[in-house]
């Protein structure tokens, strides 16, 4: 939702940023002729159906139909809310982005008040940890210094039911916060009570640092559960976030290496050790949700497991989750770890260099890959090199097309001699082409013209001759007419981001994604001629319809001088001098 950012701040912040750049920032574009394109990064494919518009400021994806402008992309692309993809864009070109009216005025959907209520969570935690003895002995027992602690903004949450909420729960609107943001439980008859008690806290940041949930790690073996996690809030989806993603990011300018730990403790032991390029997964499998933030971030990625049964599901699944991820220039790693160490012990013990040799030595992707698949298979038998090659084709299939997939190929053949017979789909081939422009209405034509050029505005006199003609979409052609006359250079992607809010947007982002073929001026004569045909059109309806009366009767005198002035026109739309 678009809130309290004035729609003039939106027209010059989408002046100001190039849709290329932004996009170019997160996916990897090749010129196209006029236009970039990639492999669309909102669904898996092997062949580009991704398209940016420079001209439109405009990106459209014709295998998923995900289209629109800068600001939708970042929203889909990094899942923000509006408000929050603009603040992203106005950071990027240094602009400032206003708000109009008051607080009590702010819409239902901005979660401020909720950010605000687990930043203080955050701080209250933090105040707790000296005056817990027991926590300060634990926090000392694992090696960890002021400044990491401070770094994670480690905090305690103290025995107790009500701890939290006499903090911060001190009115019905911040309880009401506190259970949004997932910080209370409901007993059996109604009563509350703080979510998180005895437990060493961990804040789990976003993408732009923010506390958006947290983490509870209790002291003893004998409690349980081990770690407790915020459940699923309007803010914190654990198959979309990364602990300590924020601080990786902050701690490495250029990262080319990204290492996935399981354990909250793991991944703070390799910071403090000097490895400030660990994340973890927050309770969960892998997802492909996660795959995709993780290359993001880094061109090499490094999944660490134990080397127990356990451990080597959980990697089977991160391979699962990144096939389709593994464009050119993406690759994968695989570290197991010794039995009874994690790596919070082996960096205690080896120390950076030592961890950083084990990195420096994991398995590709490729060699887990084959000795996976290969390890209950006699590869000795021809039986066993059947069965090989039928469990690792249909996951070559899923690499995006590329030297790896090919390489991929050539490795099953030369392991099994059976060809990987990797086709493309018909189907998806079918899917991803440019469909041929549709036969449209002349209403529709001049408007998907007009998001062409919006410049061609200009061209059309007041009044607007085709507002005679009863048909749909003429009142928002005429709407957007207006709009493009009183915001002179205004863009396509900026005229239809007006519409954001509106019913109507749906349908105008489809018109902008269309091809629209031709050179600049044949685009604006065709403009212009649409028009004209409208006109024509409305004269021609009113003239039978007026005919159509004086058969069935007398006209009065207006009528009658309407319909000789109907019979004597040649109609043009008025057109302003060049």
């Amino acid at each position: 939702m678009r809130g309290l950012i004035p729609d003039s701040f939106i027209d010059e912040l989408l002046a100001r940023v190039d849709i290329v750049d932004v996009i170019e920032r997160r996916v990897p574009l090749k010129k196209a002729g006029r236009e970039w394109t990639a492999c669309c990064p909102f669904h898996d494919e092997r062949t580009p159906s991704f398209y940016v518009s420079p001209a439109k400021q405009f990106f459209h994806c014709f295998g998923c139909g995900a289209h629109g402008s800068a600001i939708k992309f970042l929203m889909d692309y990094e899942r923000l809310e509006f408000p929050d993809a603009v603040e992203e864009l106005a950071q990027s070109v240094g602009l400032t982005v206003p708000r109009e009216g008051g607080r009590d005025e702010r819409p239902r959907e901005d979660k401020t008040d909720l950010y605000a209520l687990l930043d203080a969570s955050a701080g209250w935690y933090q105040a707790q940890l000296p005056k817990s003895p027991e926590a300060q002995a634990y926090c000392r027992k694992r090696g960890l210094d002021a400044d990491t602690i401070a770094r994670f903004r480690l905090g305690w949450a103290p025995a107790g039911y009500d701890g939290v909420i006499k903090a911060l729960g001190n009115s019905p609107r911040r309880m009401e916060l506190l259970a949004e943001a997932g910080m209370v439980s409901s007993g059996e008859r109604g009563g509350k009570y703080d979510r998180f008690r005895e437990r060493l806290m961990f804040p789990i940041l976003d993408r732009r640092g923010r506390v958006i949930a947290f983490g509870g790690r209790v002291l003893s073996s004998e409690q349980s559960p081990k770690y407790l996690n915020s459940p699923e809030t309007p803010l914190f989806h654990k198959g979309r976030e990364l602990f300590a993603l924020w601080q990786v990011k902050q701690a490495n300018a250029n990262l080319q290496r990204i290492v996935v730990v399981e354990g909250y403790m793991d991944v703070i032991a390799l910071h403090q050790a000097g490895l400030p390029i660990a994340v973890a997964t927050l309770g969960t499998a892998t997802t492909p949700e996660h795959t995709e933030l993780l290359f993001r971030a880094a061109p090499d990625v490094v999944f660490c497991f134990d080397g127990d049964r356990a451990g080597r599901a959980a990697a089977w699944k991160a391979l699962d989750a990144a096939l389709p991820r593994l464009r050119d220039g993406r690759q994968a790693y695989f570290l197991f770890l010794p039995e009874g160490e994690d790596p919070d012990t082996l960096v205690r013990k080896e120390g950076r260099d030592g961890f950083e040799q084990r990195l420096k030595n994991a398995t590709p992707l490729s060699d887990y890959f084959f000795d996976e698949l290969a390890r209950d298979v006699d590869v000795a038998s021809l039986d066993g090199r059947a069965r090989l090659a039928e469990r690792a084709r249909p996951l070559i299939a899923r690499l995006p097309d590329g030297a790896f997939r090919d390489l991929m190929a050539q490795e099953l053949e030369r392991r099994t001699g059976a060809s990987a017979r990797l086709q493309g789909n018909p189907a998806t081939q079918r899917a991803v082409e440019r469909p041929p422009t549709a036969q449209r209405s002349l209403v529709r034509s001049a408007i998907a013209l007009l998001l062409t050029q919006p410049g061609i505005a200009d061209r059309v006199e007041k009044p607007y001759r085709f507002l005679r003609l009863d048909r749909p979409g003429v009142e928002l052609l005429a709407e957007l007419l207006d709009l493009a006359r009183s915001r002179p250079g205004i863009n396509p992607a900026m005229l239809v981001e007006h519409f954001a809010e509106r019913p109507e947007y749906a349908a105008l982002q489809k018109l902008m994604a269309a091809a629209v073929v031709g050179e600049p001026e044949a685009q604006r004569i065709e403009f212009m001629d649409a028009l004209a045909r409208m006109d024509e059109q409305a004269v021609a309806l009113r003239r039978e319809t007026l005919l159509a009366k004086m058969r069935g009767g007398p006209l009065d005198d207006g009528e009658k001088a309407e319909l000789r002035e109907l019979l004597a026109a040649r109609v043009r739309p008025g057109v302003a001098a060049d």
